[in-house]
């Protein structure tokens, strides 16, 4: 399993249009849409599942595909780095 990054997504995507679009790369086992906490607005950006096998093919063909006149940034998700604990407001 792979997971890929979509970024710069117009805001009006949703998870069945993203979902189609991958689809048509391979089997998509999960499309997780990015919405702000405060506002429950989409942030532009998504992670898509797919199996390692479809995933490059994917991230070849959509990288760059303009998707209502936003090119889109497609590549395979990194790894979050660790935050500090106590969070930015630490004394």
């Amino acid at each position: 399993m792979t997971t890929i990054y979509v970024g710069n997504l117009p805001f009006s995507a949703g998870e069945a249009d993203i979902r189609v679009l991958f689809e048509r790369h391979g089997k998509v086992d999960s499309v997780k849409l990015i919405n702000d906490r405060e506002t429950g607005r989409p942030r532009g950006f998504c992670f898509v599942d797919m199996p390692s096998g479809d995933a490059p093919g994917a991230i070849q063909a959509l990288n760059g595909y303009s998707m209502n006149g936003r090119a889109l940034r497609v590549n395979e998700a990194q790894e979050r780095p660790p935050r500090p604990p106590g969070g930015p407001y630490r004394r």
